[in-house]
């Protein structure tokens, strides 16, 4: 089973919210979803992320192929937190 680590967009109409899912990469953008790891508010200025780390890393090392938005929103979390640190 190839596995993937994209987004499933919720919210209303012109109002997007997305869930970070790791999922079959056979099944639909908003159809079943093996975990929910995280979220992501676009119209959000700032801290619009919200990642578990841990649980992306172990999905990654199990062969999960994040999908190019989630790598850099990987990216940007993994920055934020060591700047925190």
């Amino acid at each position: 089973m190839a596995v993937s680590i994209r987004l499933r967009r919720e919210g209303a109409k012109n109002r997007p919210y997305y869930r970070i899912v790791v999922a079959n990469s056979r099944s639909p953008r908003d159809g079943k979803f093996i975990e929910m790891i995280g979220n992501y508010d676009p119209k959000k200025e700032t801290d619009n992320t919200n990642l578990d780390l841990d649980r992306a890393d172990y999905w990654v090392s199990k062969g999960a192929q994040p999908s190019e938005t989630v790598k850099s929103l990987i990216r940007k979390v993994r920055k934020t937190a060591k700047v925190a640190v």
